[in-house]
């Protein structure tokens, strides 16, 4: 027991000196809120690096009851080659579109608004469902390690909303204290993974021996195999949306290069193409997408070997596949049991911490949506610490409404979740491939293209994979979910509500949510161009009910022209003012404006 607890000392200790700590200094030079490496790694790299806890386990769960583990490893290679696609997408993308928005600033740019409008509401559902889902799940393996998972529901729903409220406070609190403590719990975990890995390469070369085979009751086609497989590799690549959380949330990361760019700068000059890939606020992002190629296959192929050689899956023992994993692995150290109920504890923690990657990101899209037209503007605020606590809180009410409609249930709300992701993937990959077509040519331009639009498919793939993977529970109602998504978002743009004067956008966007430079301008483009969508919705509207007679006079005026992006924006001149202020007239002066 004295081993475990020294090495659970030395552990933490470690771990909080290497903890992200936020400097005043830093507020003063990049901005209040603005985050470096380590913290982006941490808050928006919690979700990916989480689903270790139940990727394996998803992916083993669609195989195992009817005999086919061993099918896992094709699994694992098809989630592993996607991985390494998507992340080279996002990757490329983050040089074009490094202002932050993501896929909705991609299609706004290179496709239409009415697309962006749909990958916006898209993008919020995926994330109210990762809070969701996150939270539950902690749940779940909160009340397995006491044994009171088959509680009733309203313990779950009740300790759902609690977990759920830890994480909204931890958010507002701003992203300096929300990254340390999130780093910490997932050095931690790493370093105690490893631990159990040991472990797990120990217990195999003594020979401990699989636990006794169940007899296999379901059987299944060769087509139904490969439906199973499709299940698993779908149920394997539910975390994905880190990359599109990257993307979205790059505004918050400090423009500087970190430590290892600055050094390889200055020592190793000849990788200079190297180094300014990863430079600035675009590199840094790189980097935390760089460990989203590797890591869910090689975590996954971990997972899955060991539990196939020790013949342990989610509900052996009673336990998820992770938590019998531990138990083998930790049970070969003194003191193991200590580490493997640490170690559970710990999943809870990182497993409701995971929700801050979608908090992070529902503030980057939230004030965006809110200068297009389609959320009120009553959300935006912002606070001295850089958070925009308003959207945070509404997201809050929002997933408790939600956890007590499927009564504290994870299953009712795994899938909605991570299905959604996909759709603005595929959208990423024609943006960039427009991008492409329009900026190259040559060789560059027609494998760049294909490179683009192969990936494009591929997600489009996946996206329709996880809802047939996951149509027995409920994947079809995702399909009307959409639907009606999106339904609303275009009624919602086309009310008064919906309507954006100049004046307002640049008030939401210079004075509330306190952006300038390319990214104000960027957005206020945006804003022009998706008012200029509004107005052609309404406009064929009207046409639409002339058909039949109905004919009303209208009162709407066409919206000033955004024109085109390369003529809008000067990324290169941040110091630029807004493109609004031609259309803003001027206000009189305070001393004039009693006359």
């Amino acid at each position: 027991m004295l081993f475990a607890i020294a090495l659970l000392i030395v552990v933490f200790y470690l771990v909080q000196k290497a903890a992200p700590h936020e400097r005043p200094e830093d507020a003063h030079i990049h901005g209040p809120g603005q985050i470096g490496v380590i913290a982006a790694l941490a808050l928006f790299g919690v979700d990916y690096f989480t689903s270790f806890y139940y990727a394996s386990g998803e992916l083993l769960s669609a195989l195992h009851p009817y005999g086919l583990q061993d099918w896992g490893y094709t699994a694992v290679a098809i989630i592993a080659a996607c991985n390494i696609i998507f992340g080279a997408l996002y990757m490329y993308s983050l040089g074009v579109f490094n202002e932050g928005g993501g896929s909705y600033t991609a299609a706004m740019r290179y496709l239409s608004p009415g697309i962006s409008l749909i990958v916006a509401v898209v993008l919020l559902q995926d994330y109210i469902f990762t809070i969701v889902v996150s939270t539950l799940s902690g749940v779940d393996q909160l009340l397995s390690v006491l044994n009171m998972y088959d509680i009733h529901w309203v313990w779950h729903f009740l300790l759902g909303v609690s977990l759920s409220t830890i994480t909204w406070y931890l958010t507002i609190r701003g992203r300096g204290e929300s990254s340390r403590i999130v780093f910490t719990l997932l050095g931690v975990m790493i370093i105690m993974s490893i631990v159990m890995a040991i472990g797990l390469i120990m217990a195999a070369k003594k020979g401990v021996p699989p636990a006794e085979a169940e007899i296999v009751t379901k059987t299944a086609s060769f087509g139904q195999a490969l439906y199973h497989l499709l299940t698993a590799s779908m149920k394997g690549l539910v975390a994905l949306s880190g990359l599109e959380a990257m993307s979205n949330g790059i505004q918050f990361v400090k423009d500087e290069d970190f430590a290892l760019v600055r050094w390889g700068k200055k020592r190793l000059p000849k990788f200079k193409k190297f180094w300014d890939f990863y430079s600035g606020k675009s590199g840094i992002g790189r980097l935390v997408q760089t460990s989203f190629l590797f890591y869910g296959g090689m975590t996954t192929f971990f997972l899955v070997s060991f539990a196939i050689r020790f013949n342990v899956f989610d509900g052996t023992f009673g336990r998820t596949l992770v938590g019998n994993l531990a138990y083998i692995g930790f049970g070969q150290f003194p003191g193991g049991i200590l580490l493997f109920w640490v170690y559970q504890i710990l999943a809870v923690a990182l497993l409701t911490a995971a929700s801050m990657t979608a908090f992070q990101d529902l503030q980057a899209t939230g004030w965006r949506d809110v200068a297009i037209g389609e959320i009120p503007e009553f959300i935006v605020y912002r606070n001295p610490q850089g958070t925009f606590t308003r959207s945070v809180t509404a997201a809050l009410v929002i997933v408790i409404i939600i956890e007590f409609l499927i009564r504290g249930k994870t299953s009712l709300g795994v899938p909605y979740y991570g299905i959604g992701v996909y759709m603005p993937i595929m959208m990423m990959g024609l943006a960039v491939r427009q991008h492409i077509l329009k900026s190259f040519e040559g060789k560059k331009r027609k494998w760049g293209g294909l490179a683009a639009g192969f990936t494009a498919v591929l997600a489009a793939i996946v996206f329709v994979g996880q809802i047939v993977g996951k149509w027995e529970e409920g994947g079809w109602i995702v399909l009307i979910s959409f639907s009606l998504l999106i339904f609303i978002a275009n009624l919602l743009l086309v009310s008064p509500g919906g309507y954006r004067s100049p004046e307002q956008i640049h008030r939401i966007v210079r004075t509330k949510a306190q952006v300038n430079g390319a990214m104000g301008s960027i957005v206020e483009w945006q804003s022009l161009k998706m008012q200029e969508y509004r107005y052609h919705v309404l406009m064929l509207i009207t046409h639409f009910f002339e058909i039949f007679g109905i004919r009303r006079p209208t009162y709407v005026e066409a919206p000033p022209p955004a024109g085109e992006y390369d003529e809008a924006i000067h990324i290169d001149h941040p110091e630029a003012p807004s493109i609004l202020a031609c259309y803003i007239k001027p206000q009189p002066h305070p001393a004039h404006s009693q006359d």
